[in-house]
């Protein structure tokens, strides 16, 4: 097995500075295989790298359709989901989708993503840095002047309306002094 490449998407934003994920990676093995969705991930011990995963599922009793494994009512007909022996094992929430058979395997896949990702994090810090292309299946479908848009949209909620632009407030009735009223 030859890892042929491995390419790092760095997390950014004012969450990755102090949370512990720290990247996505793709691995491509003998330029024939991939496997994305890799994290790196700031551990005890050092940076630790997490194969791809997903939440187990357990099916209704009711309907038989698959739900998350801490869910308490069927997403699909809503009854309430029977506390089993699954719920109670809560550190098998996820379940790997692919992983190394052997730890010589792991050793030498965790060694070039963790060489790739310091390399990633050193071109980051120079002048002029744009991220190599990473292969992400999920979309994005918001655009970053729409993240904007909601930003000021979740911002103006929480002004009075006379601050908010083009908006006046309402005239005070006018009293006379000494006017009962």
């Amino acid at each position: 097995m030859l890892i042929t490449e491995v390419r790092v998407k760095l997390v950014s934003g004012p969450k990755s500075r102090r949370g512990k994920l720290k990247a996505f990676c793709s691995v491509t093995f003998d330029d024939e295989f991939v496997v994305r969705d890799l994290k790196v991930i700031e551990g005890a011990q050092g940076l630790f790298i997490a194969m791809p995963s997903r939440k187990r599922m357990a099916r209704c009793h009711n309907c038989s359709h698959k739900n998350t494994v801490l869910s308490r009512y069927c997403n699909d007909c809503g009854k309430r989901l029977p506390i089993g022996e699954y719920q109670e094992d809560s550190r098998r929430i996820y379940a790997d989708i692919a992983h190394p058979i052997h730890a010589a395997s792991r050793d030498k896949i965790h060694d070039k993503v963790v060489q790739a990702y310091h390399r990633e994090v050193a071109a980051s810090k120079e002048a002029g840095y744009i991220p190599q292309a990473y292969d992400d299946i999920d979309l994005d479908l918001v655009s970053p002047d729409r993240v904007g848009l909601r930003r000021e949209r979740k911002q103006s909620r929480h002004r009075f309306p006379a601050d908010l632009p083009g908006r006046q407030p309402p005239e005070e009735p006018k009293r006379e002094i000494g006017a009962s009223g």
